[in-house]
C-alpha cells in the first residue's frame, strides 16, 4: 500500500488532517500575507485613494480564485472520489481537462477586463480620485496576471487532493513571499514617489508568474511517480462525457461561492463609496484583515476535502464523520479565538495598514472608521466558518445541487439584500452588521442541506 493510500485510509483522523490541512493553512495564511502586503505598503504613503483604488481593484483579483475553484474544486474532488475506488486513469484525464478548462476561462476573464475596465471600474465605485491608480493596478494583477494566478491555484488544487498538500503550500506560499520581498523594493526604492500602485501589482504578478513555473515542474515530477495529476492535451482529449459533467456540477457552485463574495464585496463597496471616499478605504482594510480567520478556515476545509471525498466514495462513513467533526470543532475554536483578539486590539491591527502619523486628518478619520467596522465584523468569524466548512462538505460528496443552492442563498437572498435594508436603517454601520446577521442564515441554510444529504446517500 503506498504512502498516500494510507494517508486516506489508515493514518488516524487528526494526525491525516493536520498531514493535508497544516501545509494548507499555512500557504493560505502567506497568499494572504502577501495580499495584505500591497494594501500594509500602499497605507504606508497615507493617501486615502491610492488604498482605496487597490481595494476596488484587489476585488476583481480575487474574482480568479473562482475560476480556479471551478476546476480545481469540482476536479479536484472528482480524482480524490476517483482514487478511492482505484480509477486512477480517468483521475489523470479529469485533471488534464479541468488544467486546460481553467487556461481557457482565464484567458477569456483577462479579455473582459481589458475591454470593459473604465466602466466595470466605474460600477465598483472608482470616483474621479482612484480612477487612476484603479486601472494601473488592474492591468498588471489582473489583465496580465489572471492566467498565471488561474493555473498556480488550480494546480495546488490537485497537489492537495491527491495527498501533496505540502508541496502545493510550497508553491504558493513561495509565490506568496517573493511578493513579500519585491512589494517594498518596487514601491519605494525602483519607482519613483507617486508610483507605488504600480509598484505593487508588478511584484504580484511577478510572483505569481514564479509560481506558476514551480507548479508546472512539480506535476511533473510527481506525475512520473504514478500519481494521477497531468496537464497533456492527450490526457485532456480522453476525458469522458460523464466526468465532464460532474466537474462542472461541482465546480460551478464552488465557483459561485468565492464569486458570489465578492459581488456582495463590489455591493458593500458600491454602498459605503455612497458614504464617502474615507469610509470606502476603511471598508476596504477590514474586508483584507478579515480574511484571517476566513484564510485559516478555508485552509482547515480545503485540507479536509479530500479525505471526506475518498471515503465517501470508499463507502468508509464512521472514518468520514470523524473527518468531518474534527475539522468543524477545530475551525470553531479558532475563529472564535480570532474574534476576541480582533475586538480587543481593533485600534492596533487598523493602525497597522492605515498611516496616520503625519497627522492628516483623512487618514485618522479613515482609521476611525476602520476599528468600528472591524469590531462589528469580527463577529461573523464563527458563522463564517461554518459556511466554508459544510460548503467544502457538500462538494467533496459531489452534492453541488445543494452547494449551489447555499451559495445564492447565502449572498443573494440573505446578506446583500440585508445590506441594503440595514444600509437604509442604520447607515454605514448598519452596511457592516449586515454580516453577521447574512451569515448567520447561510450557515443554518448549509447545515441542513449537509444533514440530508448524508441521509440520503449514507446508509
Amino acid at each position: 500500500m503506498d504512502d498516500k493510500k494510507i494517508l486516506f485510509e489508515k493514518t488516524p483522523v487528526p494526525k491525516a488532517m493536520m498531514a493535508l490541512a497544516i501545509p494548507t493553512i499555512i500557504s493560505q495564511l502567506i497568499t494572504l500575507i502577501y495580499n495584505l502586503a500591497d494594501t500594509f505598503y500602499v497605507g504606508r504613503t497615507g493617501n486615502p485613494y491610492m488604498i482605496a483604488s487597490v481595494s476596488l481593484a484587489y476585488t476583481l483579483f480575487i474574482m480568479t480564485t473562482s475560476i480556479a475553484n471551478l476546476f480545481g474544486i469540482g476536479g479536484g474532488g472528482l480524482v480524490s472520489r476517483l482514487m478511492g475506488v482505484n480509477e486512477n486513469e480517468r483521475a489523470k484525464n479529469v485533471c488534464a481537462y479541468s488544467v486546460y478548462g481553467a487556461l481557457v476561462v482565464g484567458a477569456v476573464y483577462s479579455l473582459i477586463i481589458a475591454i470593459f475596465m473604465t466602466p466595470i471600474l466605474t460600477l465598483f465605485g472608482a470616483s474621479e480620485n482612484t480612477m487612476t491608480y484603479a486601472k494601473q493596478y488592474t492591468w498588471l494583477v489582473v489583465v496580465i496576471g489572471t492566467i498565471p494566478i488561474v493555473l498556480s491555484q488550480t494546480l495546488a488544487h490537485f497537489l492537495r487532493n491527491t495527498g501533496y498538500s505540502k508541496q502545493a503550500s510550497m508553491g504558493l506560499s513561495g509565490g506568496g513571499i517573493i511578493n513579500i520581498i519585491l512589494d517594498p523594493l518596487f514601491m519605494f526604492v525602483v519607482f519613483p514617489q507617486g508610483s507605488e500602485v504600480v509598484g505593487a501589482a508588478l511584484a504580484t504578478l511577478l510572483s505569481n508568474i514564479a509560481s506558476m513555473i514551480y507548479f508546472f515542474i512539480m506535476v511533473n515530477k510527481v506525475s512520473k511517480g504514478g500519481t494521477p495529476v497531468s496537464v497533456s492535451l492527450r490526457d485532456r482529449n480522453k476525458a469522458i462525457q460523464r466526468d465532464k459533467k460532474e466537474i462542472i456540477s461541482v465546480g460551478i457552485p464552488a465557483a459561485i461561492l468565492p464569486g458570489l463574495y465578492d459581488v456582495a464585496n463590489i455591493f458593500l463597496n458600491a454602498r459605503m463609496a455612497a458614504h464617502g471616499d474615507m469610509q470606502l478605504a476603511a471598508i476596504g482594510t477590514v474586508l483584507k484583515i478579515e480574511r484571517l480567520p476566513n484564510a485559516i478556515g478555508i485552509g482547515i476545509s480545503q485540507g479536509m476535502l479530500p479525505l471526506v471525498a475518498y471515503n465517501y466514495a470508499a463507502g468508509k462513513k464512521e472514518r468520514m464523520n470523524r473527518a468531518i467533526s474534527f475539522a468543524r470543532n477545530t475551525g470553531i475554536v479558532i475563529s472564535i479565538c480570532t474574534t476576541v483578539l480582533y475586538e480587543i486590539f481593533a485600534g492596533q491591527i487598523a493602525g497597522a495598514f492605515i498611516a496616520t502619523s503625519g497627522g492628516s486628518s483623512a487618514a485618522q478619520a479613515t482609521l476611525g472608521f476602520a476599528v468600528t467596522f472591524l469590531r462589528i465584523r469580527a463577529l461573523a468569524a464563527t458563522v463564517t466558518f461554518l459556511n466554508y466548512h459544510t460548503s467544502y462538505c457538500l462538494q467533496a460528496m459531489g452534492d453541488g445541487r445543494d452547494t449551489l443552492i447555499h451559495s445564492v442563498a447565502r449572498q443573494l437572498i440573505f446578506y446583500i439584500p440585508l445590506m441594503l435594508l440595514f444600509d437604509v436603517l442604520f447607515g454605514e454601520n448598519g452596511l457592516t452588521w449586515a454580516l453577521l446577521v447574512g451569515e448567520t442564515l447561510g450557515a443554518v441554510t448549509a447545515l441542513i442541506f449537509l444533514r440530508n444529504w448524508k441521509k440520503k446517500t449514507i446508509q
